[in-house]
């Protein structure tokens, strides 16, 4: 496996610099590699890549259950061993949640990691956004608002929080980016943010969605830029103290992640 660099020297001009790959330590994930598998390629049976890779099978499978909690292939009793397109929410988000389980300070700095990457891609992501996109948006935005000025029952627009975010940056073509934002909104979910925030907080969220819906309309992205940024700054200011049942929470919604298995309906 090879792969390459371009590098600028001090002369200004770009050299392709070819550079040898080092093997994954996982026997299972180089024969993905070392074979051009594609995504929906179905793999050999266990036994039958023992064989051809001359490594005892609980080795492999070992392997192919990482494999599997990374997101990177999927196993079905028909199908067999599939692979799966790339994605990198499932190996962030189970890093994530294991670090929240053990230390829920660790949110915040995630959170302003998510908050700067929000910032660096927002004016790609919304210049990309079509008239349907906006409709859609400006859908979810009537939704929160009809949520929260209902008269009798008020709900909190936590799917509509999610969704918002998301669909600004829907059209971008990296994973990674799409994977931390994907992730952040996992971990929110997972400590129950939403439930320590009263409705001024709630409604002054919306404002500021609404605001960056209206300035994306509008064709003015550094407006709409500024109410993003001031919209983050709402949640350093919430109350972030969490009792143990939360923690105990978070630590189980890590657990079913990294092994579904683990899910007993509770």
């Amino acid at each position: 496996m090879i792969y390459m660099i371009n590098h600028i020297n001090a002369f200004n001009r770009v050299i392709v610099l070819i550079m040898p790959l080092q093997p994954l330590d996982s026997d299972f994930l180089n024969y993905i590699l070392d074979n051009k598998l594609a995504p929906g390629d179905q793999m050999p049976a266990l036994a039958e890549l023992s064989q051809e890779l001359e490594i005892n099978v609980g080795k492999l499978r070992e392997q192919l259950e990482v494999a599997r909690s990374l997101g990177l292939v999927e196993v079905r009793t028909r199908t067999g061993i599939r692979v799966k397109p790339y994605d990198f929410l499932p190996a962030i988000r189970l890093s994530l949640l294991f670090a929240l389980a053990s230390d829920i300070s660790h949110l915040e700095t995630f959170t302003e990691l998510r908050n700067h990457v929000e910032f660096a891609f927002f004016r790609e992501a919304a210049e990309r956004l079509t008239d349907t996109d906006k409709q859609q948006l400006r859908s979810l935005v009537d939704a929160a608002w009809g949520k929260l000025r209902h008269a009798t029952f008020i709900q909190i627009p936590h799917a509509e929080h999610r969704q918002f975010h998301l669909k600004i940056f829907q059209h971008l073509d990296n994973p990674f980016v799409m994977g931390i934002l994907e992730a952040y909104w996992e971990a929110y979910e997972a400590v129950e943010l939403n439930t320590y925030a009263d409705l001024h907080y709630w409604q002054e969220a919306w404002t500021y969605h609404e605001r960056i819906l209206d300035n994306i309309c509008a064709g003015d992205l550094d407006a709409a830029q500024v109410a993003l940024v001031q919209h983050t700054t709402l949640l350093r200011h919430r109350n972030t103290g969490l009792d143990p049942a939360t923690l105990a929470g978070t630590a189980k919604r890590a657990r079913i992640v990294s092994n579904p298995s683990n899910y007993k309906g509770e």
